[in-house]
């Protein structure tokens, strides 16, 4: 077991509670101890919800091991239902309670309860917060669907569809499924019900109306469209519509599954991103190296937009979820990268630091790791902070979603390069390098290239070594290599590409067996890798 400060997925449990929270009607029991009883920080303060996340604990302590926790769960279980009077009961436990071995579905359904019981297995030892979110939804969904509903005749009826896979605690679900049900009001489709945010058990009831399914998150929605296709023969779209060109796709599809006609939402005058990419302001960041991590479907969508509608080069491309890793790794071959397949921060974080990307596109975490390396980043997926939960209507999906990627993506870039016109006014106590870079940690010093005193610099050694490494070359503190006529010369290279010629100033000297790394060495290095 690996001891770690930040993780990209909850345990199994934390999926069913943002599916328990998205829907209506619907109460958690969850067996689980004191410690495990954080739920409402989740949802009201990251999320913002204005209502607490429909969970009961039976908050067993150490002192009741060594009694009868089935009654204590079987309390918990009939307080809850007195007073919350749910529609449907979901019962589980928490990865501290799996350890203990009750049967929560065994004890509830001996209990004989006035509502239906869905009992959870997710095994927190082997899976994590998506895959669990999907499982609880499956059980909902096979639990309460009604096997006699089926679509009626057309008969000049509009088309009915579901929308699968939006949740609590989702990035931007909420306005991505606005954005669909757009699209589809355009294409003259009505939506039967959205699952799970804001459905009720009388809609998962009547799931089997529909046409066919919309997936939009395939980690939470794909096991129950799979299962809705085999039982109520439903077809599901396989496209997500990130970026102009898969919203483009999906129209198709969604039209082709309904019979028809896909103009009308085609030609949608919302759609800037694809004059702004082939804008001035736009083209010359052709060519920027960008580094793509987070959930497989919205890391796979990303690239793409990164590569196809705004010229980037993908330099590195991963997923925490390793259920969807075949779909990333297609991606990555796709691109010519190294997949990377990992739930390891700090794997990613040496992941970023090789590639040397100039724009990281990830989760909270990757923000951080960004912070640290002086990159710019933008988040595209879950886990993330309050910050990413906006007010206003922020969406990633459709035509409107692909205008808030490029602003979300290219504005750091342009803030990037405002930043190095600032430095040519860097002796102004304003624009030094110790007042850092606007728009990654100006409360912070920058750390770029730090700052070296003619009269600390390192002389060069009377003697020259051989079979310098890169770490000698380095140094640290007072044994750096670095002269300090070349250290000023360095400062004049824009700080978003600094770091790389650092390291390869650096890695040449080390291969050429320099004992310094003075002005001359910069230049044949500039030489060295221009070619």
């Amino acid at each position: 077991m690996q001891l770690s400060v930040w993780t990209y997925e909850g345990p199994p449990h934390v999926g069913a509670m943002r599916v328990a929270t998205a829907m209506r009607g619907v109460h958690y029991l969850l067996h689980a101890p004191q410690g495990d009883t954080y739920a409402d920080l989740l949802f009201t303060m990251i999320e913002r919800r204005n209502a607490r996340p429909p969970v009961t604990y039976t908050t067993f302590q150490a002192r009741d091991l060594g009694k009868d926790t089935a009654d204590l769960f079987q309390r918990a279980a009939r307080d809850a239902y007195a007073r919350f009077d749910p529609q449907v009961m979901l019962v589980g436990s928490s990865c501290t309670a799996e350890l203990i071995q009750d049967d929560p579905a065994g004890m509830a359904e001996a209990m004989r309860l006035p509502c239906p019981v869905v009992p959870l297995e997710l095994p927190s030892y082997s899976r994590k917060e998506n895959w669990g979110a999907g499982e609880t939804f499956y059980q909902i969904v096979r639990h309460l669907a009604d096997r006699d509903v089926r679509p009626t005749a057309r008969d000049g009826r509009k088309p009915l569809v579901n929308i699968l896979g939006p949740a609590a605690l989702g990035f931007r679900h909420r306005d991505d499924v606005r954005e669909v049900r757009g699209i589809l009001n355009r294409l003259g489709i009505d939506v039967n019900c959205v699952a799970p945010l804001g459905a009720s058990p009388a809609d998962i009831a009547r799931i089997g109306a529909a046409d066919f399914n919309i997936v939009l998150y395939p980690e939470i929605g794909d096991s129950a469209a799979r299962w809705l296709e085999r039982e109520f023969k439903q077809p599901r779209t396989k496209t997500v519509p990130l970026g102009v060109g898969a919203t483009r796709e999906f129209i198709a599809e969604v039209a082709a599954l309904a019979g028809v006609d896909p103009e009308p939402a085609r030609a949608d005058g919302e759609s800037r991103m694809p004059w702004w990419s082939r804008s001035v302001d736009s083209t010359y960041l052709t060519g920027k190296r960008v580094f793509v991590f987070g959930d497989a479907t919205h890391a796979v969508a990303a690239a793409r937009v990164a590569h196809e509608e705004l010229g980037f080069k993908v330099v590195g491309l991963g997923c925490y979820n390793r259920e969807f890793a075949r779909e990333v790794r297609d991606a990555a071959l796709a691109y010519g990268v190294e997949p990377l397949i990992t739930d390891d921060h700090l794997e990613v974080e040496d992941a970023i630091a090789a590639a040397a990307p100039e724009l990281v596109l990830g989760t909270q975490m990757e923000r951080h790791i960004a912070k640290r390396q002086g990159v710019p980043c933008a988040v595209i997926s879950a886990p993330v902070h309050v910050q990413d939960f906006p007010a206003r209507h922020s969406p990633q999906m459709g035509f409107e979603g692909a205008n808030v990627l490029f602003d979300t993506w290219v504005h750091p870039l342009v803030m990037g390069l405002e930043e190095h016109l600032l430095t040519m006014f860097r002796e102004d106590f304003e624009f030094s390098d110790d007042a850092g870079a606007s728009h990654l940690a100006a409360h912070s010093p920058s750390r770029h290239a730090e700052p070296v005193s003619a009269s600390s610099a390192p002389k060069a050694p009377a003697i020259q070594e051989e079979d310098w490494t890169p770490e000698q070359v380095r140094g640290a503190g007072d044994n750096s290599l670095w002269t300090a006529e070349a250290e000023r010369e360095l400062k004049k290279i824009p700080f978003f590409v600094r770091g790389k010629a650092k390291r390869n100033t650096e890695s040449f000297a080390a291969e050429q067996g320099r004992a310094a790394i003075d002005l001359e060495t910069l230049y044949d290095a500039k030489a060295h890798y221009a070619r």
